[in-house]
């Protein structure tokens, strides 16, 4: 069975190889990846996303249909994605990555959870109250080149309010409003679920600030602590996010049981999968590597091996690029 499943695993690979060099003096790639498509059905429910082998991590999206909804795509991402500098005396409080936004793009990362204080009308880049030295022109600019330089992708970002605004004279949503302006081509701020055709080479918003307009996925109605739903009219979410973790095993059971509701959902619920946290320690003060020392080794266990399914948007902590290609590796 093994022998016969690698011939025709070869023989699709040179079908699409040849189908690719027949189609490379034409515009019509829609026609190629409905091609594809057809031929894919055939080789069964785990593997009907990929239009193309496994590509590299910086363009890993190349190689799944334009006719599939994101939230059919296992997609690794970061929890407080800008948060690279920790709190001055006590380590282990504000820092969540290692890598730069850059880097983690470049790694297959293609969730950013985006965290803005409003001051002197304009973006900051905070966890909490520490600044962490990059401002939200920073976070654009490496997310427009970015997908300047790789248009196949999407970058599914979450914005959210952060710490106290200072010295504003417009809301929020004004001063998100003006960013976009600047390169509103570069973004999708369309309220439902999208198929990653409508979203390559674009910034999906998913909204968790206040508005007075309709943009972006409503994430508003977050609630604390906990695992909920959101039940939009065409982008219903489901979301765990239990960040204040008193017991290791608790977290991991609730990022576990969101995986498997996710491989298991047939309808097109978009499903958030926080795997990031913080132990409370001594007088409150939170550690976050506590958690995602634990976490991280589960999570490239599991996807060690449960390596093909549809598995959601996961916000790590201290994401690494070897767990972030076991993630995309799900989808193909």
């Amino acid at each position: 069975m093994l022998k016969q499943s690698m011939n025709r695993l070869t023989t699709l690979t040179l079908a699409i190889a040849a189908a690719s060099l027949f189609f490379s003096c034409s515009d019509d790639s829609i026609m190629e990846r409905d091609t594809n498509d057809t031929t894919l059905a055939s080789m069964g429910k785990t593997s009907y996303k990929a239009s193309l082998v496994p590509v590299e991590m910086n363009n890993w999206m190349s190689g799944i249909q334009d006719n599939i909804s994101i939230s059919k795509i296992s997609i690794p991402g970061t929890h407080d994605s800008g948060a690279r500098i920790d709190a001055p005396v006590v380590s282990g409080t504000a820092k969540t990555q290692n890598l730069s936004i850059a880097e983690q793009l470049n790694a297959g990362v293609r969730f950013l959870d985006i965290r803005c204080r409003h001051i002197d009308n304009s973006f900051t880049i905070h966890h909490g109250s520490i600044y962490q030295n990059l401002n939200f022109d920073d976070v654009l600019n490496a997310c427009y080149a970015f997908l300047n330089s790789h248009p196949s992708e999407t970058i599914i970002m979450s914005v959210k309010e952060e710490y106290d605004a200072s010295n504003t004279t417009r809301s929020f949503e004004q001063t998100f409003d003006s960013y976009i302006q600047k390169n509103p081509s570069q973004w999708d701020l369309g309220t439902g679920i999208p198929n990653l055709g409508d979203v390559r080479g674009k910034i999906k918003l998913l909204r968790r600030f206040s508005a007075g307009t309709s943009k972006g996925i409503n994430a508003t109605s977050w609630a604390d602590n906990t695992t909920f739903e959101i039940n939009n009219s065409g982008a219903p979410l489901k979301v765990q996010d239990y960040y204040k973790v008193t017991n290791n095993d608790d977290k991991w059971t609730g990022i576990s049981n969101l995986l498997n509701e996710a491989k298991n959902n047939t309808g097109d619920r978009l499903f958030i999968n926080f795997t990031s946290g913080y132990k409370p320690g001594i007088f409150g003060i939170p550690s976050i590597p506590t958690v995602s020392n634990a976490i991280n080794p589960k999570l490239k266990t599991f996807f060690q091996t449960n390596t093909k399914g549809s598995y959601g948007i996961m916000p790590i902590d201290f994401v690494s690029a070897e767990l972030s290609e076991l993630i995309v590796k799900t989808n193909f």
